[in-house]
């Protein structure tokens, strides 16, 4: 099989949580709007997929055009985002391992991977609110990760906040 024969490792969507989300915030969008949430989906897939496959940035972002969600998504968002997790990597696993319980190596890749785009847009993209990448991270372990694996992400997430955005937190605090 040729690389471009290789067909994109994909992540099982528990349906029914993406149905009850879009329910419970009321927020469905047209099918054509494109927004960062999808665009956080499609990182994940491409991160994920590139924990497993270790497979080339370029090669990836090919990939990642043919999934149905890709004209959902904010194509210019999804660019930046992939490609600043992946130049940042070891910066932001450098900082994560502060936070969590286990080596890397015993997180899931799903969660790995979540903690890495929020960790990503916490630590280089400032023009995000720190609360919004926390929603936004247990948002996407809700629907991707493991049971209860939201809670995880939360607790990791909030004290990575904590120590790189602490102004904005404690700003938010008072």
């Amino acid at each position: 099989m040729t690389d471009t024969q290789k067909t994109l490792t994909s992540l099982v969507v528990d349906q029914e949580a993406a149905e009850k989300r879009t329910r419970s915030t009321g927020s469905a969008k047209k099918s054509g709007s494109k927004n960062r949430r999808k665009s956080r989906e499609l990182v994940l897939k491409a991160v994920y997929r590139g924990m497993l496959n270790e497979s080339e940035l370029s090669q990836i972002f090919r990939d990642m055009t043919d999934d149905p969600d890709y004209n959902k998504a904010d194509e210019a968002y999804f660019r930046q985002l992939l490609q600043s997790v992946t130049t940042n990597l070891t910066a932001i696993d450098d900082k994560l391992v502060n936070f969590i319980d286990r080596p890397l190596a015993e997180l899931s890749p799903v969660e790995h991977a979540i903690l890495r785009i929020a960790g990503c847009e916490l630590m280089f993209d400032s023009s995000i609110p720190y609360r919004v990448v926390i929603n936004e991270g247990v948002e996407l372990a809700k629907i991707f990760g493991g049971t209860d694996g939201h809670k995880y992400i939360n607790g990791v997430l909030d004290k990575f906040a904590a120590d790189v955005r602490a102004l904005e937190v404690q700003a938010a605090k008072n």
